[in-house]
């Protein structure tokens, strides 16, 4: 055998040895992925080994894309591939580049899992949006060890150079081998067909896909059977977001029958409501409170076996709760965007925050007339660019960002939530004193990577895991201590702005609107009424609750309820007229028990979906494939019936369809 791989021109063998070298490392990093941050709810060994089956045969097709350039120098320069200098120098460069620009990939492949629960994919370019890398690069130096970890790529680097400096060499000693026309062809044949076999990857009539890996409904199985570089690559757009006036108004009729449009016309895509005011009501403030990272299943009042959020659940039995709470996509800046805007942020890459044809958008917050209208961030509002969608929007709105506050910054995040309230109430007490009245969005952050807790008053104290029941914790979906200890000191501040509104004589005129941008990741959990892990509906299930003493009497709605829908009905509560152009409702209507749907976007199995639920149904989409599926959630929530309810198919698909072309449109065509 050795004699056999010594007759084998040494060009041809470093190429051999080059490639295990290159699949190797990738194999490196997937043994890294599945033992470090692989979860599923899959228990069939089968399944994993098929994805590790599929995993690596991917691994292999990325060497050797990355291979053919230095096969085709070998094979061109030959037995001269070992005695020139230049070429060696490119050799040197190339390899050195390539075990860069892959260690940096999968180490932010990593960390984009850790940080979202996906691999990597386009839309981690928003993080590179101008005038927000500061922002970002200072959160990942504070919640990461960036030291650490740029010494350890340093000193791997070292050692890759090490290795390919004593490969050269030993190649380059060996005997040359002086191959005749015919032999070299037959080399050049094999290695052809070898390297043609590697990356078409398959013993089938289609090469090996991506979409292979997704075999199963989990997420999990899904990521170990990808790779995340060939799967970004295969991803990557460059096509802008824009919108298909045909298919709107196609679908038009079904969603102003569904909103109840003012007068119906489908040439002018008419989609505007009228809502008489009711000056009987009294101008109550309004305090909207985004509640970062908090989704529904974390909670108190979902079951949660932790039982993190004591303050938010006396909230919530005191006022009310509304049990199926969806925002439409998992993003802080699509929230803030979706419920000022009342339109579902379904841009692909980037958010439309960041877009500027977005930004000039018809919304409720800016026909509070009378109200002073407040926006209130620890941070800074150059942050996905999200001031413009206050100040192009809402006449008059003031912002407070950091800067402009008495309190120091905690992290990247600006100051921390707890200072944040104690300021933002005293903002308030001035409004209220005078008899003003006023609506603001306070938009908290530390429920969030670094996950700075402050001690507050002094009297909040981090638990350790010598202080928890370890199996209710496992059972509850937490990934961390830490991530435990945020939620924790979330709610310890929602406590906060409640004891702040009473100190400082607002609590009792004033409506407290408290609402999750998006759940946080999670391990696997099961104490929902949904399946909603494997359904993947959990990420964008948020809490929301209403809390109002002596307005608000206790109550839990468990209709459907949209992020879109927060403006229209806080807008009716306070009596204030108002001319509704985009998709929310009111989160109150009775005509709309058993008929609200909400729309919403997720990713299951690496792969964008986008939908309607409502009571009983969820009809879904595949953006990529336009595959679709209707579940019955009172019946076997996994169980796709669409083949045996085709009119309750055909007519959701019509509404789903509806929304999400509509929603194209608005986003272009709902200017001022």
């Amino acid at each position: 055998m050795q004699y056999s791989w010594k007759n084998i021109p040494r060009y041809i063998r470093y190429v051999f040895v080059q490639t295990l070298y290159l699949f190797l490392l990738m194999v490196m990093f997937r043994a890294i992925f599945y033992l470090f941050f692989f979860k599923t709810t899959i228990t069939e060994h089968a399944a994993i080994l098929k994805a590790w089956n599929l995993g690596l045969r991917f691994d292999l097709r990325l060497a050797l894309y990355l291979m053919i350039p230095i096969l085709l120098l070998t094979l061109i320069t030959r037995n001269k591939f070992f005695t020139s200098r230049t070429i060696r120098n490119i050799n040197f460069t190339y390899f050195f580049l390539i075990y860069l620009l892959l260690t940096l990939l999968y180490i932010l492949d990593l960390g984009h899992y850790d940080y979202l629960g996906q691999r990597l994919d386009p839309s981690v370019l928003r993080f590179l949006a101008k005038g927000e890398r500061a922002d970002n690069a200072r959160m990942v130096w504070q919640s990461y060890p960036v030291v650490r970890g740029a010494l350890g790529i340093f000193v791997f680097m070292f050692l890759v150079y090490r290795l390919q400096k004593t490969t050269w060499r030993k190649f380059a000693a060996q005997p040359v081998i002086h191959l005749r026309k015919w032999p070299f062809t037959g080399y050049v044949i094999g290695m052809v067909l070898l390297f043609a076999a590697g990356i078409y990857g398959n013993i089938a009539y289609f090469p090996l896909r991506w979409s292979q890996a997704m075999f199963t409904r989990d997420n999990g199985v899904t990521s170990l059977g990808l790779n995340p570089i060939l799967y970004f690559a295969s991803n990557f757009s460059v096509k802008g977001d824009t919108y298909n006036l045909e298919a709107t108004k196609k679908y038009y009729p079904y969603v102003a029958s569904y909103l109840k449009v003012d007068s119906t016309d489908t040439n002018n895509l008419n989609y505007v409501r009228t809502v008489a005011g009711d000056s009987s009501k009294p101008r109550l403030n309004v305090v909207l409170v985004m509640l970062e990272s908090t989704g529904a299943a974390v909670t108190s009042m979902y079951g949660n076996p932790m039982q993190a959020t004591p303050n938010m659940k006396r909230l919530a039995d005191s006022g009310i709760l509304f049990k199926n709470f969806y925002v439409p996509a998992i993003s802080t800046a699509k929230t803030v965007f979706g419920v000022h805007t009342g339109l579902p942020d379904i841009t692909a890459v980037k958010t439309a925050s960041r877009h500027p044809k977005m930004l000039d958008q018809r919304i409720v917050m800016d026909q509070f007339k009378g109200y002073d209208k407040l926006y209130l961030l620890g941070g800074n509002t150059n942050w996905a660019n999200i001031r413009a969608v206050f100040t192009n929007n809402v006449e008059g709105i003031r912002i407070y960002e950091e800067g402009m506050y008495k309190s120091g910054k905690a992290d990247v995040w600006g100051i921390s939530d707890y200072d944040l309230i104690t300021e933002a109430s005293g903002i308030f007490k001035e409004d209220n004193d005078k008899k003003q009245p006023f609506v603001a969005f306070l938009q908290l952050a530390d429920n969030h990577p670094p996950y700075t807790t402050t001690s507050g008053a002094g009297d909040f104290k981090k638990v350790t895991e010598k202080d928890l029941d370890m199996k209710k914790f496992k059972q509850s979906g937490f990934v961390s201590v830490d991530q435990f200890n945020a939620l924790r000191y979330e709610d310890y501040n929602v406590g906060h702005l409640i004891d702040m509104a009473r100190k400082d004589g607002y609590l009792d005129n004033t409506i407290f609107v408290f609402f999750g941008d998006h759940n946080c990741v999670l391990n696997p959990y099961s104490f929902m009424p949904l399946p909603e892990y494997e359904l993947s509906t959990g990420g964008v299930h948020v809490t929301a609750f209403m809390y109002s003493p002596g307005h608000l009497a206790p109550q839990t709605v468990t209709t459907p309820g949209s992020l879109l829908d927060v403006y229209p009905t806080v807008a009716k509560m306070v009596g204030m007229p108002y001319r509704n152009y985009t998709l929310g409702t009111d989160l109150f209507d009775s005509t709309r028990v058993n008929n609200k749907y909400v729309f919403m976007t997720y990713l299951r199995n690496q792969m964008p979906f986008y939908a309607m639920l409502g009571d009983r149904y969820l009809y879904e989409i595949n953006m990529a494939t336009n595959a679709t599926a209707l579940y019955d959630l009172k019946g076997d929530p996994l169980k796709n019936i669409s083949a045996r309810q085709t009119d309750t198919a055909k007519s959701l698909d019509n509404l789903t369809r509806g929304f999400y072309e509509s929603t194209r449109y608005l986003m272009f065509n709902n200017k001022k």
